[in-house]
């Protein structure tokens, strides 16, 4: 599956706690994303991979097709 290079794409884990605080954020700040569990979509796992080079830290957000941030306020999940 493509994704729109200026799309938000939100990769998460359902039992992250910052995954949240990060989806919180995004919503107060009126961005438009697409969220992924990571845990239950296989295919979106691979792609987060891919996008950080291997990092298995969430949340990420990628923006333009580049993360822009991973884990939130300097913690996250490992998956």
């Amino acid at each position: 599956m493509s994704q729109a290079t200026g799309q938000v794409q939100f990769y998460v884990s359902a039992g992250c706690p910052h995954s949240e605080a990060a989806r919180e954020d995004l919503e107060w700040r009126g961005v438009d994303f697409v969220e992924y569990d990571v845990e239950r979509d296989r295919e979106a796992y691979e792609r987060m991979l891919e996008l950080t080079n291997g990092n298995r830290t969430v949340p990420v957000i990628v923006e333009e097709g580049k993360p822009v941030r991973i884990g939130w306020m300097g913690q996250g999940c490992f998956v």
